[in-house]
Order: structure tokens, then C-alpha cells, then sequence
């Protein structure tokens, strides 16, 4: 398989399974990530389907990139487009499970399946998502990334809370785990380029 494909592959790959562990986490019941708590919450008070919010509130995080000129890639597009889409079809398909062993079942999954999700999508190479763009747009206008992704999430966290999002153990859990994750599967999924002869 030509690396392109390869990239392409991954970088769909990717989206889904990122889309496929936001809808087990919000199954789990247990508490999500600071965005999805955001995007919870406002769905709660739209009465829009999660996807919709993750997908709308992708093209509002995208705009922001305008006054900090940072490019889109595909990979940046088709996150606000597929993420949203896979989030709503996971929804559809999977019950919520009432015994606690499935619920902390379907977080780990959740947790584990997004850092790989991130491996998969960031490995590809062909854009970040809007929010890690934003992110990056910052600090390469010399803010601290730590810092900016810090303030970022804190904010959208409580924001999220206020509106009804879930915070629980889930979403302590995925705060301490999805960096070391996403660090291991970029290393181990990231599409390099072949080598010329």
C-alpha cells in the first residue's frame, strides 16, 4: 500500500474510532472530556443530536483559526465533518449498560480507543483538528501550549458543567491518561515518509 493511502487510511480510521469512543464514554455515564462536557451540555439545552454540537462547534473553534492564519488541512475538514457523524452512530447502536463493571468497561475502551484515535488521525499528518489547531495557532504566536491548552479546557470544562455536561471519575481519568496514550500511539501509528532508493 502507497503511503498516501496509508495516511488517508489512518487518518479516517482515526476520525471514526475518535467519533466511536466519544459515544462510549457518554454510555459509560461516567464523566467525559472537557469538550465533550461542552458539547453535552449544549446539546442538552439545543435539544440537537451530540454530533451535530461536535460538528458545529468545530466550525466555530475553525473560524477562530482565521485571525491566527493557520492553515486547514484535510484532516482538519474531514474532523468536522466525520467526528460528529461516527459520535451519532455510535449513539444509535449502543445501549447504555446499567451494570457498573460494563460502564467502566466502556470508559477504559473509551479512554484507550481515543488515544489510538489520535495516534491514528495525528500520524497521518494531514492536519490537526480544529481545537488542537487552535491550540497550536496560539503557541506559535509564542504562547506556552501547556498553559493555552490548560486555560482552554478548563474553560470549556466548566462552561460544559454549567450547562448540564457530565464531570465524573471519567473525565479525572481521562485528564491523566490521554496525553501518555496519545504520546504512545503517535509514536507507534505516525505514517513516516518511505524511503527513497
Amino acid at each position: 500500500m502507497s503511503n498516501k493511502w496509508r495516511r488517508l487510511g489512518g487518518l479516517y480510521a482515526g476520525l471514526v474510532l475518535f467519533g466511536v469512543s466519544i459515544g462510549l464514554m457518554v454510555r459509560a455515564g461516567l464523566g467525559l472530556d472537557p469538550w465533550d462536557v461542552l458539547h453535552q451540555g449544549l446539546a442538552g439545552r439545543t435539544g440537537l443530536p451530540l454530533g451535530w454540537i461536535v460538528n458545529l462547534t468545530a466550525v466555530l473553534v475553525l473560524l477562530l483559526w482565521f485571525p491566527l492564519r493557520q492553515p486547514p488541512g484535510l484532516g482538519t475538514v474531514s474532523n468536522v465533518i466525520v467526528v460528529g457523524l461516527a459520535v451519532d452512530a455510535t449513539l444509535a447502536a449502543v445501549a447504555e449498560p446499567h451494570h457498573l463493571g460494563w460502564r467502566v468497561a466502556f470508559l477504559v475502551t473509551a479512554i484507550v480507543g481515543n488515544g489510538a484515535a489520535t495516534g491514528l488521525y495525528i500520524g497521518a499528518g494531514l492536519g490537526p483538528g480544529p481545537r488542537d489547531g487552535l491550540m497550536t495557532g496560539l503557541a506559535a504566536r509564542g504562547h506556552s501550549i501547556r498553559v493555552m491548552r490548560t486555560a482552554i479546557e478548563a474553560t470549556v470544562l466548566v462552561l460544559g458543567w454549567l450547562l448540564g455536561g457530565t464531570v465524573g471519575i471519567g473525565t479525572v481519568l481521562y485528564a491523566v491518561s490521554i496525553g501518555p496514550l496519545a504520546q504512545f500511539f503517535i509514536a507507534k501509528l505516525e505514517v513516516r515518509p518511505c524511503a527513497t532508493a
